[in-house]
């Protein structure tokens, strides 16, 4: 009956320390996720507030098993090493490729970092995870309205345009690019009813698109000019 009793015991103890190291490091690993995935879902960018707590959750989940399950600390160094292979799949998810264009990029790299910083509080680090979580919201909402203001945010515009032949629409094409330096990217062309239709895309600064959408018009070589997409490129 004491051996029993003694045993129960030590099973509270033990449970009582591995609760109080375990669910705090959880908890603040939720918030902190949740706090970074609040700031992407009002943005309306990929991985907002369920997907950023989650990876922060998870990745702090497995540091602290990672460290309960090992036998010693390289074997533990080695499963928690296996949380970025992960991550890198879901990062890559993220990465969109369209009308040859890249987006998405900020959302995988912040997907990483989340994953960081989940990690860094299962390990009980809290004060870098908190510093981890402040830098993050400083880049993304600050420097991202400094981007803006100071016209650094490229753009991908892609446009549509008609006109009597397809040789003379890249010459024209050629011609207006090539007063800002900027090359056409993913072209399409095709011919109806007697018109040439020619659909490209460029990569340029938002002034810059502003300035080829009034020179594309002007032109008297093109039928009709039409931009069809203007997408912030992350």
């Amino acid at each position: 009956m004491q051996i029993a009793q003694h045993a129960m015991e030590l099973l509270r103890n033990r449970m009582g320390e591995v609760v109080s190291a375990t669910i705090p490091r959880l908890v603040v690993a939720s918030i902190l996720g949740g706090i970074v995935g609040f700031e992407r879902e009002l943005r309306h960018k990929p991985g907002g507030l369920r997907t950023n707590m989650f990876i922060c959750f998870g990745s702090a989940m497995f540091t602290v098993l990672s460290a309960r399950l090992a036998g010693n600390a390289s074997e533990s160094a080695r499963i928690a090493s296996n949380i970025i292979t992960g991550i890198g799949f879901i990062g890559a998810g993220a990465i969109l490729h369209e009308r040859g264009t890249v987006t998405g990029l900020t959302s995988a790299a912040t997907i990483f970092v989340v994953a960081g910083i989940g990690m860094a509080a299962g390990g009980g680090l809290y004060g870098t995870a908190v510093f981890g979580t402040l830098v993050m919201l400083i880049v993304l909402a600050f420097l991202g309205k400094l981007e803006t203001i100071f016209e650094l945010k490229t753009v991908a515009a892609t446009y549509e345009v008609l006109g009597p032949e397809s040789d003379a629409i890249l010459e024209e094409l050629s011609r207006i690019l090539a007063e800002d330096e900027l090359s056409l990217q993913d072209v399409h062309s095709a011919r109806s009813n007697g018109h040439s239709r020619l659909v490209f895309t460029v990569h340029c600064l938002r002034s810059e698109n502003e300035a080829l959408n009034i020179r594309l018009h002007q032109s008297t070589v093109f039928a009709s000019v039409q931009n069809l997409a203007s997408l912030d490129r992350e």
